[in-house]
């Protein structure tokens, strides 16, 4: 049984968490501290108290961060006798990512819903307690599934406790329950200084440990025995100035060489080799010559136990070991497990030690190397395969071949994440021979970096000067490298460093012609050099065909200039096939990356469509997945959704620090958003000045996508601020796109505005009867508040009220406060009262649990629903009957009334 000196509120914390995983709660709790501090201590307590539920444990371990998804496999290897219960796609993602099948690269956002479901089903039988530790060194992909599964556990008997050695550089786990873990009380720890220092210790010295060691449980043990006995007695010895974790590791090593040659050697390979095959380690120490009782004396000194596995008291005695010895005897290590791995069972770990046993290029074992990337490749290990590509760069003699595996090793490493180390990799394939094509793919990688690491400002002149060296060498990747420059370019708006967007558009009007038929990205390419060197009129017909053909052919590689050229377009129909499409696809192939922008676009045409609830769920979707996959944030769609509830206070919370970091990052387009979301927001609450300001301030600049919506807010500002001809200017400026695009959203827009700049019923009548056929309920009720606010100042006020009044409910069910209570107040000036409405249905749900309504409303399954919400069937249930009682309804067919709207 362990013992734990103090730790009274620790282990009433994790109690608690105990008891409710043993009443059906999920609990997840996140243990930090510094190394030493107890965290372990903890989690073994945590085991020991748990001893009715399922254990599952992994750690994590230093040497295996860059191959995907060992920890992950190490945690569910228990529980796989589960697997033939998942769906047939979530079982395959998880076989094929654990190596027990190959097939193409699955992604993490499947992995994670296939690990959600499998600890699902484990824990219908018996509560389960997952236990891991390390955390700080997991491998990245299986500290994102966890994370993930984390954020996602609600009703399930499943509890998650993770250990983090702080300070760490990455943390995919912040935002869960964490509890920090602080050093004992100067009592518990004088009381455990006495216990492993019994003899006669001198109170200087004593209070000096206390004092240095904060109460850190490890270094209170390990730190007296560095001490002689004169010097615990009298005092004499200086203070140590290295950070805690080294000098606890100094201890371990100092431990470690005061053990036989041949046991440092048996403790350095168990080092190397973190699996903890005790056979596997045995074959090794045979090769070095070790004889089977080396280890008892490491044992007998308590810094490993040797069964049928191999595992060392503490992890930092294993870093100590490994980090201590010389490079010499670690590549002895490693090649002597290399040998004993065998390679048809494990060829990559095979390969991995053989990379490390060698002291230079070695031809042999970079192409072994080049193989193990591509298995991995196979079976979804894209950080693994981008690891071993690297390696495989480091280990080419020949020059030339080097180069070109630099290269393939930097788009690994950029596909994954890491552009860092993407850029060294470039830098060395600098100095290689590269013939004409290499260099044009090295500028493009460059270009691409750039791009990734800060977000456009600089990244437009290089992307199109790849393309121009491509031009000639490679047809197809030469266009794709211009509409990367386009798009780069779109992005940057008025905060590019380098060429304008038409400058670009002029240069890529002489991109090679592409293939026949034309691919979709070829048609978008096109579309795209007519609209920014022609004109907007002139690219409308040739646009939406190129934006068709994506939709038709699912390429979502566009996706999100494909949908902000819808908006451009005002074509609301091209743009739900877009967004929707892209989720398609994103959820059928787990395409983590693409999935978050498509539910942006769909949150955003969500939000314009006045189905608040529904976009706002799919926001806390993405913001999930972001959590999850470490990628940009994309706030577009919380910043529109902001701006039309007409909170002011919220939105300004919102608005300042993505026009701070937004700015930062070169993304003008972003300002352009913003500029427009706050004129937009004014003019709801009335404040017309300031909106003119920032309508103004929007439409300096030509952005895709709200550059004409920021034109109609400049209009009805500058009406209201006595600026009638500023209006005229910007109505024309409108008309030209609207007129051109010929969809209802636009006329009916252009209609609103014409009415409000000549005050023309007429336009006003033909404003509300064209919005009426599209999906723009937002603008729709606006139309009307308009129309019904020209009617009341004509004194025309019983035929105000009916558009009032529609036009109050509209916007008073949807959720836009400041415009509702501008309708409220107008009705008021007719003669009419209009209560402020009460807490609805909107306001009772959460948005998961209105998600979960919609779709059982709509006759599925709680599978089924949890499959397309990646949560458990049982929380599905848990959410239905928080709806039902919310709702006041009792089955499901009671939802369609219910939610009818």
């Amino acid at each position: 049984m362990i013992t734990l000196r103090g730790r009274g509120d620790e282990r009433e914390r994790l109690d608690r968490l105990l008891q409710g995983v043993r009443t059906s709660t999920s609990a997840v709790l996140v243990l930090r501290g510094e190394a030493g501090i107890g965290k372990t201590a903890l989690l073994e307590y945590v085991a020991e108290q748990a001893s009715e539920c399922r254990l599952a444990r992994a750690a994590g371990v230093q040497s295996e961060m860059e191959l995907a998804f060992a920890g992950l496999h190490h945690l569910c290897a228990p529980l796989l006798d589960g697997l033939d219960r998942l769906p047939v796609p979530q079982r395959e993602a998880l076989q094929t990512a654990f190596g027990v099948h190959e097939g193409g690269p699955p992604n993490r956002f499947l992995v994670a819903v296939a690990v959600l479901s499998l600890l699902a089903e484990t824990a219908e039988t018996r509560p389960l307690v997952c236990l891991i530790d390390d955390a700080q060194w997991l491998d990245r992909a299986s500290a994102q599934v966890l994370a993930f599964v984390a954020r996602r556990l609600l009703a399930e008997p499943i509890a998650m406790v993770f250990a983090v050695r702080e300070p760490t550089d990455t943390d995919a786990l912040a935002g869960l329950p964490e509890l920090t873990v602080e050093g004992l009380t100067d009592v518990d720890a004088r009381s455990l200084l006495a216990a492993v220092a019994p003899g006669r210790l001198d109170e200087q010295v004593r209070e000096r440990i206390i004092t240095e060691t904060r109460g850190n449980p490890l270094a209170l043990q390990e730190l007296p025995r560095r001490l002689t006995s004169a010097q615990l007695a009298g005092g004499f010895g200086l203070p140590d100035a290295r950070p805690l974790a080294s000098r606890i590791e100094q201890s371990f090593l100092e431990r470690v060489h005061a053990l036989p040659r041949d046991t440092q050697r048996l403790l350095l390979t168990a080092a190397a080799e973190p699996v903890g095959d005790a056979n596997l380690l045995w074959r090794a120490a045979s090769r070095l010559g070790i004889a089977t009782e080396a280890g008892r004396p490491a044992e007998a000194a308590g810094l490993f136990e040797l069964g049928t596995r191999v595992e060392f008291v503490h992890p930092l005695i294993r870093s100590a070991v490994y980090r201590g010895a010389s490079p010499s005897d670690r590549r002895d290590a490693h090649q002597a497990l290399a040998e004993a791995t065998d390679p048809t069972i494990d060829p990559d770990r095979r390969a991995w030690h053989r990379a490390h046993a060698t002291a230079g290029p070695d031809e042999d074992v970079a192409a072994e190397m080049l193989r193990s990337a591509d298995r991995a490749q196979r079976r979804g290990g894209l950080a693994a395969a981008a690891a071993f590509l690297q390696h495989a760069t480091d280990l080419t003699p020949d020059p030339a071949r080097r180069g070109e595996r630099a290269l393939l090793a930097a788009q690994a490493k950029l596909d994954v994440g890491d552009p860092a180390t993407a850029a060294e990799l470039l830098r060395a394939a600098e100095l290689a021979p590269l013939d004409a094509l290499q260099g044009a793919r090295l500028a493009r990688l460059n270009a691409q970096v750039v791009f990734r690491v800060r977000r456009g400002r600089d990244a437009p002149p290089l992307l199109l000067d790849a393309a121009r060296r491509l031009t000639g060498l490679d047809a197809t990747l030469a266009r794709d490298t211009y509409l990367d420059a386009l798009t780069a370019a779109m992005f940057a708006g008025r905060l590019a460093a380098g060429p304008s967007v038409g400058e670009v558009a002029d240069a890529a009007g002489w991109a090679p012609r592409g293939e026949e038929p034309p691919r979709a990205a070829d048609l978008l390419l096109d579309a795209l050099v007519t609209r920014f060197t022609r004109g907007y009129a002139a690219a409308v017909t040739s646009l939406s065909a190129a934006l068709r053909a994506c939709a038709e052919r699912d390429e979502t590689r566009w996706l999100s200039v494909g949908c902000r050229l819808a908006q451009d377009l005002w074509d609301d129909e091209l743009w739900g096939a877009l967004a929707t499409g892209g989720e398609r696809v994103a959820r059928d192939t787990g395409a983590l990356s693409l999935l978050p922008v498509a539910l942006t676009y769909r949150a955003a045409l969500d939000v314009h469509a006045g189905r608040f609830a529904a976009a706002e769920a799919l926001i806390e979707e993405t913001d999930a997945i972001g959590q999850v996959s470490e990628s940009a944030p994309v706030k577009y769609a919380s910043l529109m959704l902001a701006a039309w509830r007409g909170d002011h206070a919220r939105a300004i919370e919102l608005f300042e620090p993505a026009r701070r970091e937004g700015t930062a990052r070169g993304e003008g387009m972003g300002l352009g958003v913003l500029d427009w979301a706050t004129a937009l927001l004014h003019n709801g609450g009335g404040h017309h000045r300031e909106a003119l300001e920032a309508a103004q301030r929007a439409c300096e600049h030509d952005d895709v996508g709200t550059y004409a919506w920021a034109l109609a807010e400049l209009i009805e500002a500058a009406v209201r601020e006595g600026r009638p001809d500023e209006a005229a200017a910007a109505l024309a400026r409108l008309s030209e796109r609207t007129r051109a695009s010929g969809t209802d959203w636009a006329l009916g827009i252009e209609a609103g505005s014409r009415a409000l700049v000549h005050d023309d019923e007429a336009a006003y009548r033909e404003s509300v009867e064209r919005l009426a056929g599209t999906r723009m309920a937002l603008q729709l009720a606006r139309s009307r508040l308009l129309y019904g606010e020209w009617l009341r100042r004509e004194n025309r006020r019983v035929d105000a009220r009916e558009l009032l009044r529609a036009a109050h409910g509209a916007f008073s069910d949807i959720g836009a406060e400041a415009f509702a209570e501008r309708a409220r107040r107008e009705l008021q000036a007719t003669g009419e009262t209009a209560r402020r409405r009460d807490a609805d249905t909107r306001d009772v749900l959460t948005p998961q649990e209105a998600q979960v309504a919609r779709l059982a409303r709509d006759g599925h399954t709680n599978p089924e629903i949890g499959a397309q919400l990646f949560i458990s069937p049982r929380t599905v249930e848990y959410h239905l009957r928080k709806v039902f009682r919310k709702l006041d309804v009792a089955t499901r067919r009671d939802l369609r009334q219910a939610l009818a709207c």
